[in-house]
């Protein structure tokens, strides 16, 4: 297909009532047959001991240490310190009766105690069952019995939660452990329904640096990590010691490929949640490579000065913060005075011009760097090198935006928990890959199975279709559902359910979602994530979720506009009122859906795919009315219900009067 991308097997026509399929495909990097691993190395366990034995004296694991309330410099363990705490909590597990393919959960925030006790878990073969923040209660009891997790480490000021759960998930959880302290009556009232406490501190006190460690062979399970799913219960995705490894060293080889190498001189700043797979698979690579880890405090309004005082060299988030990046830092240009404003637009479009032109990061605009974007670098700390995107793909102007300001190499990458995180990757410093998630990792063969229902056709001269995955990293299937494994896995293909594009230069496109279908009442097929990809491009609004219906002959829409962009207009147009009063100002609202249909129009959406009405929402949707999943997905069913009358509103509006 191109110089990133090499052709391993033909097309599939359609046969036997199955789809036709495009070529198979790898990434150049492993075109003599995907990435192997090394002999010498059967798990994650053995990816941290040896880094141990190089890294003893260098620190790993840091978080803020607080005096009187505030906020004090990083603290820091070392890898023999962290090393040897693991050994004793894996040793106390061990006392509790829970054995090798015992399960343990995790429950809280990122911070050393999580990285401690799933290294522990790892030294013994015990499945470590990451317990989801922002699931609710009920998901955690439903995964704590599901999974029959008999021990769990929780974080401080999730104890009472976790309390009112326990008396529903006695059946196998004998056993909890607090991040940190725990209160004699937090433990009478676990005691009552047959449920051990302790506290950090004492249950290392149970655990000895003798305990015989009990590490699996690759082909074994390392953890069951649930997905929070937009619809239906969490699912137990089971990966294997191989499928951790394999991605992990996958995401070093393509680093060390692509002119660069991360080392003990880095340091990573975690935050997003180590309970998915993206920031845990960063996580454990940073591990391998001996670098330290600073944790966040937990707490969002506080995220960024973290980072100042962290200064980290490595940065991944997800859209919603780099766009938050992005708007914040665009004010501040705008207010800066008409010489600032030029100085910094003429610096932008010459490095972008370079960019474009082949140029590496490093080498479009020194001068400029230092001069005019050293400000915008110092957003992220001042010293990032590395920036990663993954979850959702960003928007193409907050992503040109950070490869021309942000002075570090940006990688946006594509991946989900069935595929051990990342499956694909933009190539650092390749330009052209912008807008897509880049090439197959290293692990991983992919191909497009035509979705004739939506019009994709794998075998066009664009080709479209649903991503099909094998190798390395793919899960064994989901925990104790081997009817919902038959679903995705076919013929030895994972079926990811999300639509993409091939691009000239052997990059993917994520275009769609292939469940995200619906037809309208005069038989339209309405592919609605692919149109509300579309609209996101409107500056003007944060999030939208598009709604249809087979009774309806049109689409309706709620938005959560941009706060500054609603009351600029408000200005402009001596309209009163606070955002919230703003939002439901029938002009506001009109103003806002001309600009989303000026947007469709300029991306050649059909009429049907236009928008008739919207409502306004001032609260971004969020995982506490169950809105969106932890990794920002919207939960189309539970939006429906929560907005039906909305929704109602809207239709019977659109119909009669117009806004």
């Amino acid at each position: 297909m191109s110089m990133y991308t090499v052709k391993v097997e033909e097309s599939r026509p359609a046969i036997g009532g199955k789809p036709s399929a495009g070529p198979v495909y790898r990434s150049i990097f492993a075109k003599d047959g995907l990435m192997e691993l090394p002999a010498d190395i059967e798990s994650p366990w053995e990816l941290f001991s040896h880094s141990v034995k190089r890294n003893h004296e260098i620190q790993m694991l840091g978080r803020r240490k607080f005096v009187d309330g505030k906020a004090g410099p990083y603290v820091w363990k070392t890898y023999q310190q962290v090393y040897d705490e693991a050994i004793k909590i894996g040793s106390a597990i061990r006392s509790r009766d829970v054995n090798p393919g015992g399960r343990c959960g995790i429950y809280g925030s990122n911070c050393p105690e999580w990285i401690i006790a799933m290294e522990a878990c790892n030294s013994h073969g015990i499945y470590y069952v990451p317990l989801y923040d922002t699931l609710g209660e009920n998901a955690v009891e439903f995964i704590i019995n599901h999974a029959e997790v008999s021990i769990v480490f929780v974080q401080e000021n999730k104890i009472q939660a976790m309390l009112r759960s326990i008396k529903n998930c006695t059946s196998h959880l004998k056993t909890l452990v607090s991040f940190e302290r725990i209160t004699d009556a937090q433990k009478k009232e676990a005691e009552q329904v047959g449920v051990s406490c302790f506290s950090w501190e004492e249950f290392a006190l149970i655990g000895s640096m003798d305990c015989k460690l009990s590490p699996t062979k690759r082909g074994e399970i390392c953890t069951i990590m649930y997905t929070s799913g937009t619809t239906g219960d969490p699912k137990g995705v089971l990966l294997t010691n191989e499928a951790v490894m394999a991605e992990v060293l996958s995401m070093d080889q393509l680093i060390l490929k692509t002119g660069d190498e991360v080392t003990e001189e880095d340091t990573y700043f975690s935050f997003l949640p180590l309970a998915h797979i993206f920031d845990q698979i960063v996580a454990t690579f940073c591990i391998h490579r001996g670098a330290s880890i600073g944790f966040w405090r937990g707490d969002v309004r506080y995220l960024f000065e973290d980072i100042q005082e962290l200064k980290p060299t490595m940065f991944c988030g997800v859209p919603r913060v780099f766009d938050r990046l992005y708007t914040g830092i665009l004010d501040k240009i705008s207010s800066g005075g008409a010489l600032k404003k030029g100085l910094y637009q003429w610096a932008y479009s010459y490095k972008l011009k370079n960019l474009k032109n082949g140029l590496k990061q490093q080498e479009a605009a020194p001068l400029f760097d230092r001069i005019v974007f050293d400000n915008i670098k110092k957003a992220l700390g001042g010293r990032v090198r590395i920036t990663i995107s993954g979850a959702a793909p960003l928007p193409l102007q907050v992503e040109e935006f950070l490869r021309v300001t942000s002075c570090s190499v940006l990688s946006q990458g594509y991946g989900l928990t069935e595929s051990c995180g990342g499956c694909f990757t933009s190539i650092g410093n390749v330009f052209s890959m912008i807008g897509t998630v880049g090439v197959p990792m290293t692990t991983i063969e992919a191909r497009l199975e035509s979705v004739p229902e939506m019009g994709y056709d794998a075998l066009s001269k664009v080709p479209r279709g649903e991503i099909c995955l094998r190798g390395r990293t793919l899960f064994s299937g989901y925990y104790k559902r081997q009817d919902m494994t038959d679903e995705v896995i076919v013929d030895g293909w994972f079926h990811t359910g999300d639509i993409g594009e091939w691009q000239p230069n052997g990059a993917m496109k994520i275009i769609d979602r292939k469940k995200n279908i619906f037809k309208l009442s005069q038989g339209e097929y309405v592919a609605v994530e692919n149109i509300e990809n579309t609209y996101s491009q409107c500056p003007l609004v944060t999030s939208i979720w598009v709604y249809g219906n087979s009774f309806e002959s049109f689409l309706v829409a709620v938005v959560v506009p941009e706060r500054k962009a609603v009351e600029d207009w408000a200005a402009i147009h001596n309209e009163t009122g606070d955002f919230k009063s703003l939002c439901k100002n029938p002009k506001a609202r009109k103003y806002i859906l001309d600009e989303l249909n000026k947007t469709g129009q300029k991306y050649n959406l059909r009429g049907f795919e236009m928008l008739k009405a919207i409502l306004l929402e001032p609260n971004p949707f969020d995982t506490e009315r169950d809105l969106i999943t932890p990794t920002f997905k919207l939960k189309r069913p539970q939006l429906l219900k929560y907005y039906r009358d909305c929704i109602d509103q809207l239709y019977n509006e659109a119909k009669g009067t117009k806004i």
